[in-house]
């Protein structure tokens, strides 16, 4: 008995022991909700993320720094992390408040820069890489994200067209080849043709690979630049909803001054003894046709996102609209877009894919008769209307033999009458597996796809404006284009690290990129009724298609070594084929080297005040083959007819000759850069200095005419040329205090020289008015404008007969014609007439250099951003200034010719009217400085603290307002400085070009 009370005495103390360490047990494990705020040394951050360790449970802190997380385990380890400041871990240890001061992140070279195949730290970096982030890419609300690349870049020069839909012409470090001067776009991993089928608001850095160590690794693609795009992934944690919804409109109001009706009637009468006197005017109307061409445009845009994840996987899932009015009447651009990224972690196994949906359609302008509808708006009659109920089609139209021979057409009835639709579909994206094979090796295999369609629709009903412009059917024409390229990439990493300071990271890789594409293309004419709109057979003007394939393999190895971020060194080698060339030059060899110094971790240098001081220099070479497909192998056409014994029959001809030794173009790059920063990165900088060298560029060499050749030349690698510049890039950031700010601003410079032509003395093209205005010529700069230069008006005779002294009977040239500069003749030297020899370099279409100026403030709970562009040295081939002032024969005018040449001393610029055919010549006459300053973005934005709205309901509410292209400062004549024609030999000539529009938003940005 006294035994078994013993046990029990015992087995109760026991059992309360065992209910004690459960009740202890226990409590350490409950859920609790710990709450607190969250600043820096200056205050509060909102903001914030605060999430429980190994958990989706978490919050964003409050506009005043607030947080309160529920069911937490009390034994939890909460994660404080922001961008800017170093994560903080914090246990929890039962505590239900918990207050944190985060320290700034100062370690900036710690960020993390994408490169090609792969990424480093920005301590690593040793060749020329510019970064936008994604907070300056949203800060200018764009169509097409390229365009929030301009002025953000040093060296990368981007020109904008007012068109919507339109894609902007980009070059990175100048012009250095003879054709397609387009960078590579690369979007995660996906090879792509340009970024329109992205929406801004999914990206999270573009980065800008400018020299050979950062470009040669995509050897035959590398030469012209790269740009990386780095979409937005999910993060682990708490999930997360975005919005950015914004609306305006866009408007263009300069106009050119050109005559009313009264004007206009003296000057028919005066200029060109045309008496018009009918009904139209005497009318009373008074029409300015560019008003009736323009309007203003509504902007709308709405992007949503989902994200979130753990430590085993994360995803973002986003959809967007994007519409455009234009400030043309009837043109216009719509977009949707859905993106899906997702990562998945298997432990030693890591799965992913990207994914992007698009679908485009833009309305673009129409034109007419070889002119821009602003040539039409300025030489149109201004005594007629728009509308002319009983005219076929409904418009007016001028009548040639009671308007003293004005042929002008109507702008409204060009744009308006008819449909005409571009719809585009697109779907780009990629799947990747990565496995670790073993400690520092990785392998990668992944497969990327662009795929794309397009379906062109033009349809013009008949129409009858008057006898000098009618069309007595209906224009159908349907164009429809596919295409898809896909890449094989794999890829095995090894990093390893020597004696704990020596840093190795060696990839080897294989590409294989297959392109194939097709189109087809009708016209048809209905000359019965403008209701049918369809293609049929009897009525087939012009019927065609294609098919093309292209393919590329190439091997790449690089070897990037590291010592402790103070000596970095970086070389590749990649071996590429195309099968643009034929099997005796198929394959090239593509290298670069890299070296860096870390001069600011050196001993000596602990006490200074740099963070940061890395001089770099690479060198290099890089590809392009971007030909047409085929060229190296002679073609075939047909459709030739020929009469034999009186029979006609088809024949076939040589379509071109190939050439079997045709071979890459080759880019040699060398780069010296110097990277700084001071006082902990509070001011940050680069200078960059390069020498581009092109060599066996590929163009179309000049064939004799005894050839038979119907092209007249023979694709060759045969030209050269250098291009040189400097680039600078400066920033300073101030934290402290309520009122914060940064500034940043860049600088490019561009000199390029055509070095040899393949032995001809100069290649022209831009084409006007049976003229030929941009010119190569060896030794001198590229893509220069090439004309006479004017030199005022002829006054007197006798200045006229003391020009023309090798010719002194010839009466063609008069007193009030435009008088040239005598600079040469056939010898070299000048002879005493006005001929083609006399013309020279006037210009250039290529600026000295590039730049742009961001300031960024913040004061509570305002915003503010101001960012301006421009261009200085770059000269426009005004055309407009023909149509203005030519006076070749009776159009509308400028107001200018009212003070033209009427006789001695009357003027000394615009010449008389209907003067000699010299006075149309292409000159300095219609050269004119297109440099510019722009206010390209002004943002101004209130975030409402969360405690406004009753309870937390959002981690970030925001408005704002913004306008873009306010003010620009030019002295240039034109509606917009900003010309883009597409290529080279089309850049900076002004045609009637559509012109950048005002825009004014307002926005409304959230999250929760």
């Amino acid at each position: 008995m006294t035994k078994f009370l013993f046990f029990k005495k015992e087995g109760i103390k026991h059992l309360g022991f065992l209910m004690l360490v459960f009740v202890f047990c226990s409590s350490m494990n409950a859920q609790i909700r710990v709450s607190g705020t969250v600043s820096d040394q200056n205050g509060p951050l909102p903001g914030v993320t605060v999430i429980v360790d190994g958990t989706s449970n978490g919050v964003a802190t409050d506009f005043d720094g607030k947080y309160t997380l529920s069911n937490v385990a009390s034994n939890a380890t909460i994660v404080i992390s922001y961008v800017g400041f170093v994560t903080q871990r914090i246990a929890v240890n039962g505590r239900t408040s918990i207050n944190v001061t985060l320290a700034e992140d100062l370690q900036a070279l710690d960020e993390v820069v994408v490169v090609g195949y792969g990424a480093q730290t920005r301590a690593a970096v040793t060749g020329a890489i510019s970064t936008v982030k994604t907070e300056d890419i949203a800060a200018l609300p764009v169509a097409n994200a390229v365009e929030a690349l301009q002025g953000r870049a040093a060296g990368v020069n981007v020109i904008n067209t007012g068109a919507p839909g339109s894609e902007p012409v980009v070059n990175i470090r100048g012009i250095s080849t003879f054709g397609n001067s387009t960078p590579l776009y690369v979007i995660d991993g996906v090879i792509v043709g340009n970024l329109s089928g992205i929406s801004q608001n999914d990206i999270e850095t573009i980065n800008v690979l400018k020299d050979a160590s950062t470009t040669a690794v995509y050897g035959s693609q590398g030469s012209n630049g790269v740009i990386i795009v780095t979409t937005k992934k999910g993060k682990s944690g708490v999930s997360k909803f975005e919005a950015n919804i914004f609306t305006g409109f866009q408007s263009q109001t300069k106009r050119y001054d050109v005559l009313n009706t009264q004007q206009y009637l003296q000057y028919a009468s005066e200029a060109f003894g045309a008496n018009i006197n009918n009904a139209a005017s005497n009318s009373g109307v008074n029409t300015n046709w560019q008003d009736e061409i323009h309007q203003n445009g509504i902007v709308r845009n709405y992007d949503f996102a989902i994200s979130g994840g753990s430590d085993k996987g994360t995803f973002r899932f986003s959809g967007g609209y994007n519409e455009k009015e234009g400030v043309i009447i009837n043109t216009g651009f719509e977009k949707f877009a859905f993106r899906a990224n997702s990562d998945f972690n298997f432990g030693k196994v890591r799965v992913g894919q990207t994914m992007s949906v698009n679908f485009n359609t833009t309305k673009p302008e129409a034109t007419s008769g070889g002119r821009s509808n602003i040539e039409h708006a300025i030489k149109m009659a201004p005594y007629y209307g728009v509308y002319n109920p009983d005219n076929l089609g409904g418009f007016q139209g001028v009548i040639p033999n009671i308007d003293g021979g004005n042929d002008a057409e109507n702008p409204v009835r060009v744009i308006r009458h008819g449909d005409r639709l571009n719809n585009q579909f697109s779907l780009i994206g990629n799947i990747y597996a990565a496995i670790d094979i073993a400690k520092g090796l990785e392998f990668k295999t992944q497969v990327s796809l662009d795929y794309y369609t397009s379906n062109n629709y033009n349809f013009t009903p008949s129409f009858y404006d008057g006898p000098a412009h009618q069309q007595p059917f209906a224009n159908i024409s349907k164009n429809r284009g596919s295409g898809q390229t896909i890449i094989y990439t794999n890829s095995l990493t090894y990093k390893t690290t020597v004696a704990e300071d020596h840093d190795f990271e060696l990839l080897l890789l294989s590409e294989k990129f297959e392109n194939r594409s097709s189109g087809m293309n009708a016209n048809v004419r209905n000359n019965v009724t403008n209701e049918l709109n369809q293609l049929q057979n009897d009525l087939v003007q012009s019927l065609g298609s294609n098919n093309d394939e292209y393919n590329r393999l190439g091997y790449l190895a690089r070897l990037n070594y590291n010592y402790k971020d103070k000596y970095i060194a970086s070389g590749s080698f990649r071996r590429d084929a195309s099968s643009r060339f034929g099997a005796n030059n198929r394959w090239g060899d593509f290298w670069s080297a890299s070296l860096g110094w870390n001069i600011a971790k050196e001993d000596f240098m602990s006490d200074s005040v740099f963070s940061n001081l890395k001089l770099r220099a690479s060198t290099g070479i890089s590809g392009n083959d971007r030909i047409g497909n085929y060229r190296y192998v002679s073609s075939l056409s047909s459709n030739y007819f020929y009469v034999f014994n009186g029979v006609q029959a088809v024949g076939t001809t040589t379509g071109g000759l190939g050439n079997q030794d045709l071979k890459w173009e080759e880019l040699k790059n060398t780069n010296i850069g110097l990277d700084f920063g001071l006082f902990n990165e509070k001011i940050t900088g680069a200078i960059e200095y390069y020498i581009n060298e092109s060599d066996g560029l590929l163009m179309n060499a000049p064939l004799p005419v005894s050839m038979g050749d119907p092209n007249g030349n023979v694709p060759s690698n045969v030209g050269s040329t250098e291009t040189k510049g400097f680039e600078i890039t400066l920033g300073y950031n101030d934290r402290e205090g309520d009122f914060k700010w940064s500034v940043n601003a860049n600088l490019g410079t561009t000199k390029g020289t055509a070095k040899y032509l393949g032995g001809v003395d100069f290649i022209e093209g831009g084409g006007f008015e049976n003229e030929q205005l941009i010119r190569l010529v060896p030794g001198q700069p590229l893509y220069h404008f090439h004309g006479l230069i004017m030199d005022g008006i002829y006054q007197t005779q006798a200045e006229v007969d003391a020009v023309f002294t090798a010719d002194p009977t010839q009466t063609i040239v008069r007193p009030g014609d435009i008088r040239y500069k005598d600079i040469s003749g056939p010898n070299g030297v000048p002879d005493g007439r006005i001929t083609n020899d006399d013309k020279t370099i006037i210009g250039s279409a290529i600026p000295d250099f590039t730049y742009g100026l961001n300031f960024d403030a913040t004061y509570k709970n305002f915003d503010f951003n101001v960012f301006f562009n421009g261009v200085q040295g770059r000269d426009i081939m005004n055309t407009n200034i023909y149509d203005l002032e030519g006076m070749p024969r009776l159009f509308n005018a400028g107001v200018g010719v009212l003070n033209r040449w009427t006789g001695p001393g009357t003027s000394n610029s615009v010449p008389r009217a209907g003067g000699a055919p010299q006075n149309l010549a292409i000159s300095t006459r219609y050269l004119e400085d297109g440099s510019f300053l722009r206010l390209r973005n002004l943002t101004i934005g209130y975030t409402l603290p969360n405690n406004v709205l009753g309870q937390d309901l959002f981690s970030k509410f925001r408005i704002y307002v913004s306008g873009q292209n306010l003010f620009t400062i030019t002295d240039y004549s034109g509606l917009d400085p900003e010309v883009a024609n597409g290529g080279a030999f089309e850049s900076g000539i002004d045609r009637g070009a559509y012109p950048q529009p005002k825009t004014y938003l307002v926005g409304l940005q959230l999250s929760f």
